[in-house]
């Protein structure tokens, strides 16, 4: 019997439902509704694939960006939080018919900035010709007047440079504004072309999209060209501003794309005008630094003295010829818009031809035929700073009541200078999916170019961003935009040439990390102390508040806690007022947001140390953390003396602290990153049971008190059911001080400690090949040796008054070397410096400041 098969219907093509917005150029669409030819391929090869697969395809590159930890954080997150990079699964494409002429444009305007910033930092003749103000030179706060006179290696102002472009409605391509300091985005475009090219790569090969990997090639070519030094393999540095950066993620992945070492200002240090960076091994010399710190923060010595993230003594070094910059210090000069309406007039002086790429319409307020036009068209324009010293939102005049551009004039009016309008320009149409369908999106692309010999190499691509919605004005991430890989199609076969190792290649085995910088290596140290302080505080706030509930009333037990109230007092670095009530102390003691030695501080201080090495810690041991910061958010008023609502949360954050210790110790392998965790638990943990014996056994203290401070202090050093399995009859001094001070096999000693400490010591990076131990390693070992061939039974004897003076000396003299110690480890390990005398030391204030 003949079966006729139905013949299925045809799938419905991706874009059927898209339409491009009525007054904007459609990059998918022509004015007759055709896809243009450009997007053919992409459009016939996703219809081929089928919504279903796109979908399918899609959800594992969501996966795989949040594997790869793809993210960005907002201008102005107070808590510096991760947020997911947003990347469209369909890409921007473009021609060889349009990329050509902007790719040529881009070349002349770097050619021509390049020219400007030689001019403005040289003989100035564009001042004195007066094709540019002054004013916008002497009066920009980026004009610095230390880098005047220097020239850039090799003669190249721009090593690295971008511009944000945008397609008017006549289609064709206008310059928003130019990127000349620091540009970032080329690591972001690098990661969506790898993130897209997974998703879609029999698609990404048909339709011949040329490679990214060149450009790259090309940039890393030309920043290690700059190195002063005659080498093969010159030392490169990426300079980031650190973990709270927004694009902290993008320093870091091209930092391991380009083989270049991530650092922050921290990590150098200048020496004889010369750059080093800090590792554990000593001193490497630097002979490039590519910076994304802004170029007035590089050197509180000569520009801006709140530069956190700068090198003293940087800009000697540069003007020594002993370090590169890219780019170099002073670009930030023409990281302004207000210089756009003179570039024409500009471009025709200095290379006798027009701009090839225009820019958007703008005026500069500080010119007085500019400022009249702009406040007779307030209504119609967009007004942005001139000087702008960080992301700025635009201001809309359409969208602004008659008493805001009643405001803005007047504001505008006192600082002309400060301020710039541009013509609205109504921005391209790019297709993006959404659960509905195809719609149509704002776009804006930031373009990148390297220098390359005596020319300019423009990325055959870029970072293309999108608005959040159909009738955004503003193209941004901050106002919750999205981002695109960018294609530009070539003619004829494309390279395969790629910086990434081949997926067939074996990849070579190791076990070892290599040198770790002594900025990591820091903040794991004061992790690690800041963690061991918090549980030591959280421990001694719990004892005192259970016994507060327990013994209330009691004179003994009313005096033991007043004693134990010292101690805590002692630990936080502070006195309790006089007449303050033990609740009163407590709440404070755990929530105070002034008092610098609380609970709440030092944990605040751990978490902010923990997202700057967050690379180096597990994602449970991060959360960990933020969870005790969750459990510290500060009570009501009636809670925050509530003594069973301390003991609560300090069971829970001792827990979890001990969940930390036990994540962090023993999740990382045993590298120099570990042992420096080590050594500052070590540290703080011989530090706290000192002082805590210090406080509770050598004074004078009542018969009828002592047993129970003894009782306490086992307790806060976790110890009360060793010591009752071995001296089960009652509590002595001795036996408690055995335990807790000479025992090395009781994990929470002062001899178990010191005695890690040693063994840490001795695994450490060495300086040089002299057999001698280091200053660090002597007086770990002789505080071990101190307290091995210590008479316990002698140290407790008591003076007439209840004193225990031979004691109280071994216990003064640790606490006088253990921070000495520390002194030592900074400077051989950490900071680099000599150390050249015994520092003077309250052992109830860290030598590091929270």
């Amino acid at each position: 019997m003949n079966r006729t098969l139905s013949t299925p219907p045809p799938a419905v093509p991706l874009f059927a439902g898209y339409r491009g917005s009525a007054d904007a150029y459609d990059e998918l669409h022509d004015a007759q509704g055709d896809v243009r030819p450009a997007w053919k391929p992409l459009v016939d090869r996703l219809d081929r694939l089928g919504d279903a697969e796109i979908s399918r395809r899609w959800g594992q590159s969501q996966r795989l960006i949040r594997e790869n930890g793809i993210s960005f954080i907002l201008y102005g997150d107070e808590r510096a939080d991760d947020r997911p990079w947003k990347l469209s699964p369909l890409p921007a494409v473009f021609g060889p018919q349009d990329w050509e002429p902007l790719a040529e444009g881009l070349r002349q305007r770097a050619t021509l900035l390049e020219m400007v910033l030689a001019d403005l930092h040289g003989p100035q003749n564009l001042l004195s010709e007066g094709l540019i103000p002054p004013a916008l030179v002497f009066g920009n706060p980026n004009f610095l007047r230390p880098c005047q006179g220097m020239s850039p290696p090799r003669g190249r102002w721009l090593p690295l440079y971008a511009a944000d472009v945008a397609r008017g409605p006549d289609g064709q391509f206008r310059v928003l504004s130019d990127r000349t300091q620091a540009p970032s985005g080329a690591g972001y475009a690098l990661e969506n072309r790898i993130i897209i090219g997974r998703t879609l790569p029999e698609v990404f090969r048909d339709c011949r999209v040329h490679r990214l990997a060149p450009f790259f090639n090309t940039v890393k070519e030309t920043l290690m060209a700059l190195a002063p030094r005659p080498q093969d393999q010159p030392r490169v540095v990426l300079l980031s501003p650190g973990t709270q950066d927004p694009t902290y993620f993008e320093h870091a992945y091209l930092a391991r794309y380009l083989g270049f070492t991530l650092v922050e200002g921290g990590d150098l240090t200048v020496r004889d005008a010369r750059v080093f960076l800090k590792m554990l091994g000593g001193l490497q010399r630097v002979d490039v630094i590519v910076r994304r710190v802004p170029d007035f923060l590089c050197d509180p010595l000569e520009l801006r003295s709140d530069g956190r993230n700068g090198i003293p003594g940087l800009l000697q070094a540069v003007r020594d010829g002993n370090v590169a910059i890219a780019n170099p210090l002073g670009t930030g000069l023409i990281h302004t818009p207000a210089l756009l309406p003179f570039l024409p007039a500009v471009c025709r002086r200095l290379l006798g031809e027009d701009l090839h790429t225009a820019s958007v319409q703008t005026y500069w307020c500080g010119n007085p035929a500019s400022l009249r036009v702009v406040l007779e068209r307030l209504k119609t324009l967009v007004i942005k700073p001139a000087f702008p010293s960080g992301p700025s939102v635009p201001m809309f005049g359409s969208l602004l009541s008659q008493g805001q551009l009643e405001e803005l004039a007047a504001t505008i009016k006192a600082q002309p200078q400060a301020f710039i309008a541009q013509e609205p320009l109504i921005l391209a149409t790019t297709p993006e999916l959404h659960p509905d369908g195809p719609q149509a999106r704002h776009s804006v692309l930031r373009a990148f170019v390297t220098a390359s010999a005596d020319t300019f190499d423009v990325m055959p691509g870029g970072l293309t961003r999108v608005g959040s919605r159909p009738d955004a004005l503003e193209v941004s991430l901050r106002s919750g935009g999205g981002s695109k890989d960018t294609w530009v199609l070539s003619e004829a076969p494309v390279q395969t040439f790629s910086l990434l190792p081949p997926p067939g290649d074996t990849t070579p085995l190791s076990r070892g990390g290599g040198d770790l910088p002594s900025r990591v290596a820091d903040n794991l140290f004061w992790l690690a102390r800041y963690a061991e302080r918090a549980e030591g505080i959280a421990r001694l706030c719990r004892v005192i508040a259970s016994r507060r509930m327990e013994q209330a009333g009691d004179d003994v037990s009313e005096e033991s806690q007043k004693r134990l109230l010292l101690v805590l007092a002692e630990s936080l670095g502070i006195k309790f007022p006089p007449d303050a009530s033990i609740e009163a102390a407590l709440s404070q003691a755990v929530w105070s947001e002034t008092w610098l030695g609380s609970l709440k501080s030092v944990v605040q201080a751990a978490t902010r140390l923990a997202r700057m090495v967050r690379d180096r810690l597990s994602t449970d041991t991060f959360r960990i953390l933020l969870a005790i910061e969750d459990e510290l958010q500060e009570p009501g008023e009636a809670e925050r003396q509530d003594l069973a609502r301390v003991v609560v949360a300090m069971d829970r954050v001792v827990l979890t602290l001990a969940a930390f210790a036990g994540l962090a110790m023993d999740g990382m392998t045993r590298g120099h990153a570990w042992r420096f965790l080590d050594l500052g638990r070590r540290l703080e943990r011989a530090t706290t049971i000192a002082t805590l014996l210090a406080k509770t056994t050598t004074g004078m203290v009542k018969t009828l008190h002592q047993e129970q401070l003894l009782e306490a202090t086992l307790e806060v050093a976790d110890s009360s059911i060793t010591y009752r399995r071995r001296y089960p009859s009652r509590l002595e001094v001795a036996p408690a001080v055995d335990l807790l001070l000479t025992d090395e096999t009781n994990p929470r000693s002062v001899a178990f400690q010191l005695q890690t400490l040693v063994q840490q010591m001795q695994d450490l990076p060495k300086p040089s090949q002299e057999a001698q131990l280091s200053p660090q390693h002597k007086l770990a070992l002789a505080g071990l040796t101190a307290v091995r061939l210590a008479e316990v039974q002698i140290l407790c004897v008591t003076t007439e008054t209840g004193e225990r003076p031979a004691l109280a000396h071994l216990l003064d003299r640790l606490l006088r070397d253990l921070p000495t110690l520390s002194d030592a480890l900074s400077g051989q390990y950490l900071s680099h410096s000599a150390i050249t005398r015994q520092l003077a030391f309250d052992p109830n204030v860290f030598d590091r400041p929270l």
